[in-house]
């Protein structure tokens, strides 16, 4: 078995690599396809929650916020993590799609997208254990349970997640589990009706689905716990309702944490890639690489494009395309991931937020022939002119 040491001591080797850039084509605006979408070049937006709704409705703030990332040049904008149900969001801020007031509400979000070249995606989301939380900058924990705005939270086990999230959520009910896949079901649906065209499942970052297939949360002895197969069965069955909604022809996503760094990680990345086969095996058409963050005790190798390389091992063993988040904001760091074979498109979160027009950036950087093209013509014509 190779240990956590051995896995970061490979992790900075590969780091290391990527920071020796040649002088090379640029892989990052190449067109992606992925069923019959296709993007305009290989950088994304992920999903980052804003925290700015009002009982899950979005308001200006979204739409100015997402029609400016598809104006600066993205091929692919993904809506932040939206809750399939009041329960499931994160903090009372954040944007819902429980029922069909919240859905049409989006509308002018996706045209914004759509209106400024780059494809719409939605990230759907049960925040599990990790709900009732203030915003991240209002304290980013658990809301007192005697405060009107909190709420109960619920999880595969009675196990709280810890340190600043103490609060100890109820185990979920056979009903309760039967409930929440059908919200997913119902969110994937109303998500395709405002014009979504890409849809992608949070499984990651110890929320409810991830929780479920963490031995860190889940500590049920039925169906839904114990083994490798019972812990896999949340996320396989919401996966399965799901893609009977969701088109054929448009891409069915996930994030996954596949890895915990918490001194185990060759088992639960081996873990995760046998059912990364699995999701394949059952629709899914790409995965969005990331951590577990089921526990607090977590010890991160924070670095420039350190999922790169686990993200690779997915690729590679579980047969599927790839993109990850974490760490590819450098224009040539992004692009050598490309290079390298590590990723199908590059999540450009943080560097977004910082210049919505990253993807001219990039274009600069990269030595793109014409890259103020990557922009509308009204930018584009006067970048290039003076």
């Amino acid at each position: 078995m190779i240990h956590s040491s051995n896995i970061i001591e490979q992790l900075n080797q590969a780091i290391h690599s990527s920071l020796t850039l040649g002088a090379t084509m640029s892989a990052l605006f190449q067109p992606f396809s992925l069923k019959d979408v296709t993007l305009r070049n290989r950088i994304a937006v992920p999903p980052m929650c804003q925290y700015s709704a009002t009982d899950g409705l979005v308001n200006e703030w979204h739409t100015a916020n997402y029609t400016g990332m598809a104006r600066g040049g993205a091929g692919l904008v993904i809506v932040e993590a939206t809750a399939v149900s009041p329960e499931g969001r994160i903090t009372p801020g954040c944007t819902g799609i429980w029922n069909d007031q919240l859905a049409d509400a989006f509308a002018p979000i996706v045209r914004g997208i759509k209106d400024n070249g780059a494809v719409p995606g939605i990230q759907i989301a049960h925040a599990g254990r990790k709900a009732s939380a203030n915003r991240p900058w209002e304290g980013d924990d658990h809301i007192s349970n005697d405060d009107p705005r909190a709420w109960q939270t619920i999880a595969p086990s009675a196990l709280a997640f810890g340190a600043n999230l103490p609060k100890v959520p109820e185990a979920m009910t056979l009903d309760d589990i039967a409930r929440v896949k059908a919200d997913f079901v119902a969110a994937a649906k109303r998500a395709l009706a405002v014009g979504f065209e890409w849809l992608e499942l949070h499984f990651a970052h110890g929320y409810l689905a991830q929780s479920f297939f963490s031995e860190h949360a889940n500590q049920r002895t039925d169906a839904y716990g114990g083994s490798f197969e019972n812990r896999c069965r949340f996320l396989l069955e919401t996966l399965a309702a799901v893609r009977e909604v969701w088109p054929e022809n448009l891409p069915l996503t996930i994030r996954f944490g596949v890895i915990e760094f918490d001194g185990r990680d060759e088992q639960t990345l081996n873990e995760s890639i046998e059912l990364t086969r699995q999701f394949k095996a059952a629709g899914m058409d790409m995965m969005s690489v990331s951590m577990g963050f089921d526990t607090p005790k977590a010890n991160i190798p924070w670095a420039p494009a350190f999922m790169g390389p686990i993200a690779k091992r997915v690729r590679d063993e579980a047969g599927v395309p790839v993109s990850s988040a974490w760490g590819f904001g450098e224009p040539h760091i992004a692009d050598k991931a490309m290079q390298d074979g590590q990723l199908d498109l590059v999540m450009v979160g943080k560097a977004h937020l910082a210049n919505p027009h990253w993807t001219y950036h990039a274009a600069r950087e990269l030595k793109l022939d014409k890259p103020s093209w990557v922009l509308p013509a009204p930018y584009a014509h006067w970048l290039e002119r003076y």
